[in-house]
């Protein structure tokens, strides 16, 4: 579930929060995976949240 995170907590924890479409974008993640993340967050997480839930084929089995 998401929640509120003032920005002056954010960034006393050096937390980055991420609109998860930004971050599928910029780091090429397919729709797929974009829509399971946003299914499992919300519209926000933060950037841990994300690399830790992210699935992505290995490039060298392509």
């Amino acid at each position: 579930m998401s929640r509120h995170v003032e920005p002056t907590t954010a960034h006393a924890n050096n937390t980055k929060i991420w609109a998860i479409r930004h971050f599928c974008k910029r780091h090429r993640i397919t729709k797929d995976e974009e829509r399971r993340l946003t299914l499992l967050f919300g519209e926000f997480a933060s950037a841990a949240e994300l690399f830790y839930n992210i699935t992505r084929r290995p490039r060298w089995r392509e």
